[in-house]
């Protein structure tokens, strides 16, 4: 338990120094020391000043919720389908919120047309991926990941012939926007409406984390000793569909975090949720908050997330499954 509460302490003073570090870095460079005295409004100009508080902070406040959401959604899947590659996106959550927000955009809504028509999107995946179990009257978790694959794949077609008919010049780079990610239309008001689906879905999954563990022994032993596999099970569905669906809201579709950040936090702490979680939290935190950085100063025009997280995500993993000797 010591080393755990060292290990806590130490992500969470990294994520401090990480959010400083992104408040500073940019086009317009604002020193660390600036940046904190004007983070409690002891200095800087007007300037400086707006540049933190409406185009920056607001971006590292979006990018700790939407990692911590990816990593936990990530952790509780793996660890309710007993499965180490699934991801948020397994039950079609982010393919189908991305189906919502481009159909939005091919019909001109606004900002908020579209943010809404995007969780509506995921929430209708998911629901369509947990209706086939019941039409197959066959509920296990199996059968869930395998209809999560249907509905994803049917997603993606779906999604590939909206972008077809799309626009070129009016109607394609948006959707683009939501299939590649990107933080830039992160704003107060958007995180006031979101974080607290958030906050409350994260709440409920930490609360939860000993019976994710329960049901991580298998279903035979859950039944054994007592534990209601489905209504626990759909419970954590649900509020990581909402933590995926809220957070694909914010930044469009953003790939690799809810898969490898798991795998990270069990090296670091191991397979119990009951801390395997928070330290999930803390570095899929930080390390989108590195990602939105990067994308913002490598190159002239900001690099998609997507893109980026792909990038590093992918060789990543791959060390990730040499190092547990998953590979052969």
């Amino acid at each position: 338990m010591k080393n755990y509460s060292i290990t806590v302490i130490s992500f969470i003073i990294l994520l401090i120094f990480t959010a400083l570090l992104s408040l500073s870095l940019g086009r317009f460079a604002i020193p660390i020391e600036q940046v904190w005295k004007i983070l409690i409004l002891q200095g800087g100009d007007e300037i400086q000043q707006n540049v933190i508080f409406n185009l920056r902070l607001p971006r590292v406040i979006a990018a700790i919720l939407i990692g911590a959401s990816m990593a936990i959604a990530g952790t509780t899947f793996q660890g309710v389908f007993r499965n180490p590659l699934v991801s948020p996106g397994m039950l079609g959550v982010s393919s189908g919120a991305c189906i919502g927000a481009a159909l939005a955009i091919i019909w001109s809504w606004n900002i908020w047309g579209i943010q809404i028509a995007a969780f509506i999107g995921g929430i209708f995946a998911v629901t369509l991926t947990l209706a086939v179990p019941q039409i197959m009257k066959k509920d296990s978790a199996i059968i869930l990941v395998l209809a999560g694959v249907i509905v994803s794949g049917f997603m993606g077609a779906c999604m590939g012939l909206i972008t077809y008919m799309a626009d070129p010049e009016t109607q394609l780079a948006d959707i683009v926007y939501w299939q590649l990610g990107s933080l830039t239309k992160s704003n107060y008001t958007n995180l006031l409406y979101l974080s607290p689906i958030i906050i409350i879905s994260g709440v409920a999954l930490f609360a939860m984390r000993w019976h994710i563990n329960l049901l991580s022994l298998g279903e035979q032993e859950a039944k054994l000793i007592g534990v209601n596999i489905k209504l626990e099970r759909n419970i954590m569905i649900a509020c990581s569909t909402l933590l995926t669906a809220s957070s694909v809201c914010l930044s469009g579709t953003i790939g690799w975090i809810g898969l490898i950040i798991p795998h990270l936090a069990r090296m670091f702490i191991g397979d119990n949720n009951l801390q395997t979680l928070p330290i999930a939290a803390l570095i899929g935190s930080i390390f989108l908050l590195v990602i939105d950085t990067l994308a913002r100063n490598l190159y002239v025009q900001e690099i998609p997330l997507g893109i980026l997280t792909g990038l590093i995500g992918a060789p990543f993993f791959a060390w990730i499954l040499i190092r547990q000797k998953v590979v052969d």
